[in-house]
């Protein structure tokens, strides 16, 4: 199917083996961007495989059968592009960007890491050191390791509770025979998508692509869990640094809920850039924190809200009550019309810049066909924006502000002993 936007042509193909390849050409770009994305990620491990998703993402660059690891990065190197993956809870990407006449590289390349790469044992265990390495610098950047935190507080028994990376003791345990079956069980026609964005011929992209893929054949795998619930919870670590970084989360959206667009704005208002309220009161207003700002995370079932904070542990308990009052504005005072029109403009300008990165639009494209499996032009976005109203976002904030679904994950020199949780119990006393 070919769908014309302002931005470009779309189109959609399916191979035989039921492979999905998700287009959108743009013939005044020069640069290509393309993603093999696996609808699989770390949210799809147990306990005793944990960081089996993101180990086999960075394995696939070791080594192919006919590229050793310094071949591939020379070989991309010498073209000027580059060459990336990453995984995330819910799927896992392995993507280059090239210039348009580069772009046969670029599939032979991400074709043979993902089907020919050899997995041998000692890359195995010299990346098992690489991975360790890694949780250690994650562990040792507050800012980061903090929703690491917030995410073991709200879902804790659930497999999104568990960091990407895995743990120490999960990633020792790991062995070749675990790792080609997890690849066998996740990494089949069904759950791939492969999506590009430039200045493409979509069907010499899809014949090229054909050969390659088009004789991966591996039954599919069912791997359906039950949503996780959200509960109210904390957790406090107490760490010698200079400041406590604390996440205040709660219930959040679906990727595909109705109301996502409210909440894309209520986000910008409350502390989604620096014109935000929480940014504006926090920092511009009280001095009180370097970087504030508030999140999303949507998942295919679930959803989480959230705040990140790094303050002094003097200022921590006023920067969280000062947050939780903003809460209650935004639940109990509608957005005044010019404060959601401005919301509304800087939604929309950031959307519109992110179509001069054929990477952004890439991503996009692999993102809405996994969790909608079906385009949407950036008319159909902006007039969705467009939709949502003061009363809209009033009605999202009591649904989402609810204290019984308020998790806090906090790190640095404060005592569990010592933060007053009543502020929860008299938000939801104040404002029910």
């Amino acid at each position: 199917m070919a769908k014309r936007s302002p931005e470009g042509i779309y189109q959609k193909a399916v191979l035989n083996n039921g492979i999905r390849i998700v287009t959108e050409r743009i013939p005044y770009l020069r640069s290509v961007s393309i993603g093999i994305w696996i609808n699989t990620g770390s949210r799809d491990e147990d306990t005793t495989n944990s960081g089996i998703s993101h180990f086999l993402e960075h394995l696939a660059f070791k080594g192919t059968e006919k590229r050793s690891a310094r071949q591939i990065a020379f070989e991309m190197d010498s073209i000027g592009g580059q060459i990336d993956a990453f995984t995330s809870r819910e799927y896992t990407c392995y993507s280059a960007k090239v210039l348009d006449e580069h772009l046969p590289i670029a599939i032979d390349l991400l074709s043979d890491i993902l089907l020919h790469s050899t997995y041998k044992l000692a890359d195995i265990e010299k990346e098992k050191q690489v991975i360790l390495e890694e949780i250690k610098f994650v562990e040792d950047t507050p800012a980061d390791y903090i929703y690491d935190l917030l995410y073991q507080s709200i879902w804790s028994n659930h497999p999104l509770g568990r960091p990407i990376l895995g743990n120490p003791e999960s990633i020792a345990k790991i062995g070749r025979d675990t790792l080609m079956n997890h690849l066998d069980k996740h990494y089949i026609p069904k759950k791939i998508i492969i999506a590009a964005a430039g200045n493409i011929d979509e069907n010499t992209l899809n014949e090229n692509l054909k050969k390659v893929f088009g004789n991966l054949n591996k039954n599919g795998f069912s791997n359906w869990q039950t949503p996780p619930d959200i509960k109210k919870n904390f957790i406090v670590q107490e760490r010698d640094l200079e400041q406590v970084h604390f996440c205040l989360g709660t219930i959040g959206l679906k990727s595909a809920d109705d109301n996502r667009f409210n909440g894309y704005i209520l986000n910008t208002i409350l502390g989604g850039s620096m014109s935000s309220r929480l940014f504006q009161k926090i920092r511009e207003d009280y001095g009180l924190a370097y970087s504030i700002h508030s999140f999303i995370s949507p998942y295919t079932d679930t959803g989480l809200f959230g705040i990140y904070a790094g303050t002094s542990s003097l200022s921590f308990e006023k920067v969280l009550n000062m947050s939780l009052e903003e809460f209650k504005l935004l639940k109990t005072e509608k957005v005044p019309d010019d404060e959601l029109k401005k919301a509304k403009e800087q939604l929309k300008g950031n959307l519109m810049l992110s179509l001069e990165s054929s990477s952004s639009r890439m991503n996009q494209l692999a993102k809405q066909e996994i969790y909608f499996e079906r385009y949407f032009s950036m008319d159909e976005i902006i007039h969705e924006i467009e939709k949502v109203t003061a009363e809209d976002i009033q009605s999202l904030a009591n649904r989402l502000f609810d204290s019984s679904f308020f998790n806090l994950a906090v790190l640095g020199p404060v005592n569990k002993q010592k933060i007053n949780l009543n502020i929860f119990n008299d938000f939801s006393t104040i404002h029910s």
